[in-house]
């Protein structure tokens, strides 16, 4: 499993642990991922997600999963995320 935010593209950073001494070794900054399922107002179901802690937080600040989708960058945006876009923004423009 990817270990990639699925709507912020957020993935793994690399670095190094520095010692006492100062030595330096190399190591890898990993994303806080969970695994949630967001309400989509829209679509009137649960949607799965891998998504960042930081992402969740900005769900919530826009007011929802529908919301953040309507303003996220396709190409932030995973495959799985993206196809939900797009049944959202269906699904409101039948409604």
């Amino acid at each position: 499993m990817s270990r990639r935010c699925e709507l912020t593209g957020k993935g793994p950073m690399t670095g190094n642990n520095v010692s006492h001494a100062h030595n330096k070794t190399r190591r890898r900054f990993l994303p806080n991922l969970n695994d949630v399922t967001l309400q989509s107002e829209a679509l009137g179901r649960g949607v799965k997600l891998r998504i960042s802690a930081a992402a969740l937080r900005s769900v919530d600040h826009r007011g929802g999963l529908d919301a953040f989708l309507a303003k996220a960058k396709d190409e932030d945006l995973s495959p799985n995320a993206l196809k939900v876009k797009k049944e959202i923004a269906k699904a409101q423009a039948s409604a």
